[in-house]
């Protein structure tokens, strides 16, 4: 079984590198080669600069790319050059609408496609413990079983395709929730003059405690942001669900409310901030005050 894994950025490095501890026989790409070839040091993996020449052989196709048009060129030039039977297995964060779009697309060329999309961010990538939500026919899931094994801490097939999408924007929205109810904790916190770690210890083990608040709440304190998934993609996946729930019809109040502090967040300059950094901000407004 030849696996091409193409996007080995701060997510799908690692996810490649657990494919090649499990024994498989893994190729790398991505956009920048210099990148790739930075992979294949690390992992003794090969890496090919020529993707359509890298698809031809493989049997099933990893993508952990940007965004929809990311997925499309990429699975439009592997239509073209991949064996009927061949399986892509798509990890990058898309619209439902291009899941279901490349479903269609791949299996009038006999291909197999699933969104996968995954949560955990770079720690869970790199410690091979992502949740990972599927969309796809049960027979496409069951053959991609094998590929997402050594990074997963869990995989649940949700439905048909574009199912995987849409809960991972569910994923999304709860996650926007809470790193905003812990940084307005926090920031409610500091300005009451209270000792962070004091009021951490008093309700991190209750009602309120979350796992945002167990890894972000001392961080946040630090004003500290530097701990993978960025403002930029977290705002490019909340304007994925906002989208979605227009043509759904569900009320995202809390999540459009958050992307446009997210975007406050932008202009102070913490585009690559990680998403804990909503904190910052409203420390920002206290300042000002």
């Amino acid at each position: 079984m030849k696996i091409v894994f193409a996007g080995l950025g701060v997510m799908g490095a690692p996810m490649a590198g657990h494919l090649v501890k499990a024994g498989l026989s893994v190729t790398g790409y991505n956009r920048s080669h210099d990148k790739a070839q930075v992979w294949a040091e690390t992992h003794g993996a090969p890496v090919e600069a020529d993707f359509e020449r890298a698809v031809s052989t493989a049997d099933i196709l990893v993508l952990c790319v940007g965004n929809d048009t990311d997925v499309r060129g990429l699975v439009s030039r592997a239509m073209n050059a991949m064996r009927s039977g061949s399986l892509i297995i798509d990890h990058t964060t898309t619209s439902a609408k291009l899941a279901r779009e490349l479903f269609d697309v791949c299996a009038s060329k006999g291909i197999e496609f699933v969104d996968a999309p995954v949560s955990g961010g770079q720690a869970g990538a790199v410690n091979g413990q992502l949740s990972i939500m599927v969309g796809g026919s049960a027979n496409a899931v069951e053959r991609a079983q094998t590929i997402l094994a050594p990074y997963a801490k869990s995989v649940t097939h949700i439905g048909e395709a574009g199912a995987g999408q849409l809960a991972k924007m569910a994923n999304q929205i709860a996650i926007t929730g809470a790193v905003q109810g812990v940084a307005e904790a926090l920031h409610f916190t500091k300005s009451a003059g209270l000792d962070p770690a004091l009021v951490f210890d008093a309700i991190s083990k209750g009602a309120a405690g979350s796992w945002q608040m167990e890894n972000r709440w001392a961080t946040m304190a630090a004003d500290t942001y530097d701990f993978g998934f960025a403002v930029d993609w977290m705002r490019k996946d909340l304007g994925i669900a906002l989208d979605e729930a227009r043509s759904n019809g569900a009320h995202l109040s809390v999540a459009a409310l958050v992307d446009q502090f997210y975007s406050e967040v932008q202009t102070m300059g913490g585009k690559r901030w990680d998403t804990s950094s909503l904190h910052a901000r409203l420390e920002d407004r206290r300042k000002k005050l």
